[in-house]
Formats: C-alpha cells, structure tokens, sequence
C-alpha cells in the first residue's frame, strides 16, 4: 500500500484545494496517469500519482484544502481481473475514508485509456468499448474522446481565394450564398456580401437619431479649493491584474526572492544574423508544421548552456548549491486572467528544436487554459523570460527560489554591427542574466552568456 499525498507544486505552495477527482475506487493506474485536479494559488494543475496499482480508497473530499504532504488517497497493487468475479456488496465506509461517488464509468479496459480519458469519456457521455484510438498501441487519447464527441462540421464549399478572402474581409461563409458550380462560393460571392454588410452598417447609422448633449462638465471647484480627484476605487478594473490570490502568492515569493537573495546581473547583446539566415532558409525548404520561430532557437540554446555551465542550473538549498541532474528550463508565461506561471520543458537540451517548438506551443497553450500538469510545475531548474513580444529590448529578472539564476531575453532589433571593419545592420537580442551571488559569481554568469552567444552563431548545431 502507498500514500498518494498533495504533492508539492512550487517553492511558494504549502497547501492545495482538491477540485476534482479523475479515478474511482477499484480503478487500476499507471505511474505517470492523472488522478487529480489541484487548485492551487497560482493555477489549477493536473495531478499525477508516482505509483502503479489499483486505487483503494479516497481519503479527501473534492473542495477540501489540505497542506502539502497530506494523505489523499491510498494506492494498493495491482490486481487481475477474473473472468467470474461476483458484484461487491455495499459496505459502510470505513471511518476517516471519503467514500467517492458510485459513477457507471464506460471503459474499454486500462491497455487503452488512462483514467484522465475515461473521465472525460464520461462527463461527455462517450462509450469507450466503440472508439478506436489514435494513440501509440491504439491507445485512446483525449483528443480521440473530444473530437468523438463534438458533431460533425459542415465544411461550406469554397474557393481558397473566396476562403482568403472571407477571413481578412471577416464574412461567415455559412451566411454566403454561392453562385459557382454545386453552390460553391466565389470569390465575388465574399465581396458581394461584405459590400451588403456594409450598406447596413451605413444605413443603419443614418437612421439613428441625433446624439445625445455631451454632459457638461463639472463644475469649477471656488477659487483656492482643491481640485477633485477621481478615487482610487473609481478607476477601472483594468489597473488591477491577477486574481487576489494569485497576486498574494507572487508578491509573497518575489518578496522573499528580493530579501533572501543577492541578485547580480548582466547583459550581452547578441548577433542572431547566422541564426536568423538559417532559420529561414530551414523554413523555406522544410514542412510547414515544422517551422521554427526565433523563440526555439533562443530556448535551446539556454538549455545548453545551462548544461555546459551547470553552476547556474540547480537550487539552493540548506545553505549550498545543489546541481540539477537534468535541464529543465522553467518558460515564464503571463496569464490571461493576470499572473505568471513558469512551468517547465523536461530535457529541453535534448529536444530536437522541432520536438521543442511543439512541446513550447503545447505548454503554453496548456498553461493559460489552466491544464498543467504537476510534473510541469515542480521544480524548474532554470527559468528564461521572454518579453520580445511585447516590445521590452531588456529583461532583468527577479530569480525563482530555490533557482539561483533567470534569463531574461528582449525582442529581436536590428541594429548597426561592425563585422571585418565594414559597418552593417543585423539582427539581435539583448540577453540578460539574473545570478544568486551565494552559488556564483559574475566570471560564471560571463560564461553562461558567452556559451549563449556561441551557440546561437552555429545553429546548424542545435
């Protein structure tokens, strides 16, 4: 018998809300199945159990909060199934057991789904025993569950201009009546009906009444008096970013991240001209779904030299550096509720930059519509942000404890650079570092930044 417990997500978590249970009691899992939804003060995580067996009791009700560490439920070994094995009888709960819900879960067997699928096959009603699944060995996945279960989509027929045409004209085709062969709408036909629409825009403007009197402004505070302000409370919502709790739990780790820890900092800025070259000429002559973006190239070069410098790829912990046996590089990803969350891309330095490409697109997906996982939260050793998208040249971050360093990377700028004398203009990117001083000191951060900048003038490499 073994304990799962509320795992730990985060330096910053020291207890967990239980939203929603994925397994039964009598269900068997594999070691790496989600078994669990977590709430935590950051984001909702899917939770997976580290051990194999058949589930034997649930000990924590959904919407209890519970610290980290605390006994959730308990995971016995496996059992075989037998071919007559009679119903169980109904028993009262032991004492101190959740007794879970009796739920008429469809399943066509554990080879083929995990209890994450089977819980989706049923909240939507799905018989696992007809599916085919997609997956490695046939394995249903989630996908095949969601596409099993959203109807049918009626493709109009069109022309791929009139297709082009509708998406920058913004018309629904479904609205279009096509005058080509079978019905099929043309080019024309999008033109015509975006020229309709806006007819009725115009119209529809004429036969508005006048607008109504501007309010008068307020009137002129006497002479000497203050003049009046807007509270703070009136102001709109829009100053505010990030659920409370959420809020809470950053400002409580960045807090403690700025007192307990002597930040150095550096810069370089880097010339992406050979990187950039390359990328592109791999996009031209490459498949579509494999094309890169300048982010792949910038990830998988932090990633190796997070391992050729692993001073700063670690924690620190008890008063001393600890290295981190992997890179797993932390990708800081703002929310769209408000927050951060800085899950982690496993073996990054391993990847192949379009295994990567994809795992980032992925994660980041997952991360803001709250679908992460617990192995994904726990732990990073290095954390890199990104703010080029948002036009930010320099990023000095504040470091992730127990981290001991953050790189921070700007947008791509073209700027005038000097090569043999002659002056030109490329492309490059400010990268900055963010070092514990207590597990380093700056001629190691030089070295991180200097292998940074190696990497990425040899992309052919990475």
């Amino acid at each position: 018998m073994t304990e799962f417990t509320m795992p730990s997500l985060g330096a910053d978590m020291d207890e967990g809300t239980l939203v929603e249970w994925l397994v039964n009691p009598g269900d068997a899992v594999s070691k790496g199945d989600v078994v669990a939804v977590v709430e935590t003060a950051k984001s909702t995580i899917e939770v997976e159990c580290f051990d194999s067996g058949t589930v034997s009791a649930l000990l924590v009700a959904p919407g209890t909060k519970v610290p980290v560490g605390t006994p959730m439920a308990v995971i016995g070994p496996a059992t075989e199934p037998t071919a007559h094995t009679p119903a169980p009888q109904p028993t009262e709960p032991s004492p101190g057991f959740y007794p879970a819900p009796v739920r008429a879960v469809t399943r066509a067997g554990d080879a083929v789904s995990t209890p994450l699928v089977r819980h989706l096959a049923q909240k939507k009603d799905i018989d696992l025993s007809t599916m085919h699944g997609s997956g490695k060995g046939g394995q249903i996945t989630r996908a095949d569950v969601e596409k099993a279960a959203s109807p049918p989509r009626h493709r109009v027929p069109a022309s791929p201009l009139a297709r082009r045409l509708a998406r920058s004209l913004d018309v629904d085709l479904e609205g279009v009546r096509g005058t080509g062969q079978n019905g099929t709408v043309r080019a024309d036909d999008v033109r015509a009906a975006a020229g309709k629409r806006a007819h009725r825009t115009q119209r529809a403007h004429r036969t508005q009444g006048p607008r109504p009197p501007a309010p008068e402004p307020p009137a002129m505070p006497p002479s000497g008096a203050p003049p009046v302000r807007p509270s703070v409370k009136s102001r709109p919502d829009t100053l505010t970013t990030g659920a409370p709790t959420t809020r809470s739990a950053i400002s409580a780790l960045m807090t403690r991240a700025n007192r307990d820890i002597p930040h150095y900092y550096l810069s370089t800025t880097i010339d992406l001209a050979a990187a950039t070259a390359w990328m592109l000429n791999r996009n031209a002559n490459g498949p579509v779904g494999e094309r890169l973006v300048p982010a792949a190239l910038l990830l998988k070069s932090a990633a190796l030299a997070a391992r050729q410098v692993p001073q700063l790829n670690g924690y620190w912990k008890d008063g001393a550096f600890v290295p981190a046996d992997g890179v797993r590089l932390g990708i800081a990803v703002s929310l769209r509720g408000g927050g951060l969350a800085a899950p982690a891309l496993a073996n990054a330095d391993t990847m192949s930059l379009p295994e990567l490409m994809k795992a980032l697109r992925d994660l980041v997906s997952r991360a803001r519509r709250g679908r992460l996982r617990a192995s994904e939260i726990a732990d990073p050793t290095l954390t890199v942000t990104n703010l080029g998208d948002q036009g930010v040249e320099t990023v000095f971050g504040v470091i992730y404890p127990p981290q001991v360093a953050l790189v921070g990377l700007g947008c791509v700028v073209e700027r005038p650079v000097a090569v043999e004398g002659m002056l030109t203009v490329h492309p490059t990117v400010t990268a900055t570092l963010s070092a514990d001083h207590r597990a380093s000191d700056g001629a190691t951060g030089a070295r991180f930044l200097a292998a940074l900048d190696r990497l990425l003038q040899g992309p052919e490499e990475l």
